[in-house]
């Protein structure tokens, strides 16, 4: 599916600006530019987390290539020194002849006069480990190749400058073992075969473009730890396998072989073989975001091994409670992934505090953040989603206690003055200073969409909410009135968001300064959601309006360009992005609200089909094989943000499996 030749792979605008990915399902991750050039601080060839699924520490930033062969030499790197300025040196993307992915798996091909070399990078699942395996696919004589290797340890938010910093690297069976310094984990490069040396020369000053451009530190340092060199006869392979345990399969023919073993079980469960090949890719890409999530021993119970969640985005991105329920349904149920599932909505019940999901846990394992009163509403859809797809009564009947206490408390009241309003039975949720909806973008102070009140989405997922809990309490045979009669208040209350002078929905009511009539996409909640609270007139005027003004190629504007806050550039530094994050960049998952809401009103499949076909060619851009986060409001939607996004994949595969089942 992702096939490119030299019109991208030596072309550095192009090969630059296209990022490749490959994961571990425990938090850690391998990621770099086409063209080999480091670009942001999160990329590396092993980026480990330490306490999965977080902790994510760069180990091996990069390997730098040099090739002998036919006695003439060929430097098949790139690296970018000191500023923005600075050429890429040397440039070995210009011996790319091609570039593809095998599943998930990277595989550039290098022209070396008649000679054809082969590089592949691949994760074995669950294993802080990364193989890279060069293959002389097509030689008439044997090639020599000398590997430098660049290592780190840091925080893969931070940077390196090393000044006097000294590791201790040490020759081992197969290879070297690097300590950073002492209590730091130890990490080994090994190899299958060839001559390996140890070293400690620091290169300094790699210039990191974007993160330049996002106003960061772009300067950063990496360690030449060691080299091997190898001389590989035409057919031969080498394999180097970067890893945080020194008890790994060296082997890269085995271990190629069980990776692609494992993805194909992975389109084995998905169970349609006749899917198109981009919804095959996303069936993958879904795969990176699953991790596992060891619940810490809470008292009297034991810590779950088997528990599981979702990272919500690469590359800086850990698990939020918000982006897993929301891509559940897409990454889970629509890939035929059914006991990850349940094993993610038991793992979140025993993180339920005081009626609500953490909205995040933090990188370094501190206690979860509950800054949000949408995580909890998404979590009862999924659950509502996955009994639906499974009919498991016996999960349903193991959540129900905590599904009760959850409305109890958002009925009495919980943190950040989240409580029903007796008056009108719709939910209130915020206090200045705190950001709870999925428009949470702060920069220091300032929250940037406070959205303080009862803001609209909110209240069609708490009004799908108690619908939800009347089915569930029906299958388990307990009492439903209670939560039917409060669903009814608020389907009749619900009534006061419809702005009837501007034909659509008000975004927030009952803020500090009054009712909110900002023209946003958090509407469209209120008709995609399985229970819409809209009349269908009233379903159609949103629809098309949405489609006028908020709709691209890559998802929704925020915010409606006409409003005097857009913002249609998604860029610069920290609070130049935030400022912007919602004031009208375009974000890829709210393609499921729009394509949900224009189908319960038009009942017209080929038009979503036409909507997906952007997204189909974006997984040939950006992060390749993957959708992105967000894009820029203003043409020509630029794809920015992380390179791939969770709900964005799960609500692209989620729209896919609804309009195969119409």
């Amino acid at each position: 599916m992702i096939d490119f030749g030299r019109e991208v792979t030596s072309n550095p605008s192009n090969a630059v600006r296209r990022e490749w990915l490959v994961t571990n399902g425990i938090g850690g991750y391998a990621s770099g530019t086409i063209a080999g050039v480091l670009t942001r601080r999160y990329h590396g060839l092993l980026v480990a987390a330490l306490k999965p699924p977080l902790g994510r520490t760069l180990l091996l930033s990069k390997l730098d290539e040099r090739v002998t062969y036919d006695s003439h030499a060929f430097n098949l790197f790139a690296n970018q020194w000191h500023q923005a300025a600075a050429p890429l040196e040397p440039p070995g993307f210009h011996y790319l002849e091609h570039f593809h992915l095998e599943g998930t798996t990277p595989v550039w091909t290098y022209a070396l006069r008649d000679a054809r070399l082969e590089k592949r990078v691949w994760m074995q699942p669950e294993a802080n480990t990364t193989y890279i395996s060069y293959t002389l696919r097509q030689a008439t004589q044997p090639l020599d190749l000398d590997l430098k290797a660049l290592v780190n340890y840091r925080d893969y938010h931070g940077n390196t400058h090393a000044n006097e910093w000294r590791m201790a690297v040490t020759p081992v069976a197969h290879g070297l073992r690097i300590d950073a310094f002492y209590g730091a984990t130890p990490f080994y490069l090994l190899s299958d075969h060839g001559v390996v040396a140890a070293n400690h020369e620091w290169y300094r000053n790699y210039f990191l473009a974007v993160e330049a451009a996002r106003g960061l530190d772009p300067l950063d340092d990496n360690l030449y730890a060691g080299s091997l060199q190898v001389t590989l006869q035409p057919g031969e392979s080498v394999t180097i396998v970067a890893c945080t345990a020194a008890t790994g399969l060296l082997d890269g023919v085995d271990a190629y072989a069980q990776r692609q073993a494992y993805e194909a079980q992975l389109l084995m469960q998905h169970g349609k073989p006749a899917a198109p090949p981009w919804v095959q890719q996303l069936v993958l890409a879904a795969d990176q975001f699953i991790v596992r999530r060891v619940v810490a021993e809470a008292p009297g119970e034991a810590a779950d091994p088997a528990g599981r969640s979702m990272i919500a985005g690469y590359h800086w991105f850990g698990d939020w409670g918000r982006d897993t329920m929301i891509a559940l349904p897409g990454l889970t149920l629509a890939t035929g992934r059914h006991a990850e599932a349940a094993q993610i909505l038991r793992t979140f019940a025993r993180y339920v505090d005081q009626g609500m999901l953490p909205n995040r846990f933090p990188d370094q394992g501190e206690t979860p953040e509950y800054n949000t009163v949408d995580a909890t509403l998404w979590y009862i859809h999924a659950i509502r989603a996955y009994h639906k797809a499974t009919g498991d009564d016996e999960l349903l009947r193991t959540l129900f206690p905590t599904l009760q206490s959850i409305i109890q408390w958002h009925q009495q009241g919980t943190r950040y003055q989240i409580h029903v309003d007796p008056q009108d039975g719709l939910l209130y949720a915020g206090q200045p200073g705190v950001q709870l909806t999925w428009m949470d973008a702060r920069v220091g102070e300032w929250v940037v969409t406070p959205r303080i009140g009862k803001p609209v989405e909110i209240n069609a997922l708490w009004y799908n909410a108690l619908r939800a809990m009347a089915e569930f309490a029906h299958a388990l045979g307990a009492p439903a009135g209670e939560y039917s009669a409060w669903a009814d208040q608020v389907q009749q209350s619900f009534a006061r968001f419809w702005n009837e002078s501007r034909g659509y929905c008000y975004d927030v009511l009952d803020t500090p300064t009054g009712d909110d009539p900002t023209l946003r996409p958090n509407q469209l909640f209120a008709i995609a959601l399985p229970d819409s609270l809209l009349a269908a007139t009233q379903q159609q005027a949103i629809v098309d309006l949405c489609a006028r003004e908020l709709l691209t190629s890559l998802g929704l504007r925020s915010l409606a360009p006409g409003d005097p806050a857009y913002q249609g550039f998604y860029g610069g530094d920290a609070q130049r992005r935030d400022g912007a994050y919602h004031q009208g960049t375009a974000w890829g998952w709210l393609i499921g609200a729009f394509a949900e809401a224009h189908l319960r009103v038009y009942a017209d499949p080929a038009y979503i089909q036409r909507l997906l076909q952007p997204f189909v060619d974006h997984l040939a851009d950006y992060g390749v094989g993957s959708i992105s986060e967000v894009a820029h409001g203003d043409p020509p939607h630029q794809p920015d943000g992380c390179i791939a996004q969770a709900w964005s994949v799960a609500e692209l595969l989620r729209i896919w499996q609804r309009l195969c089942d119409a």
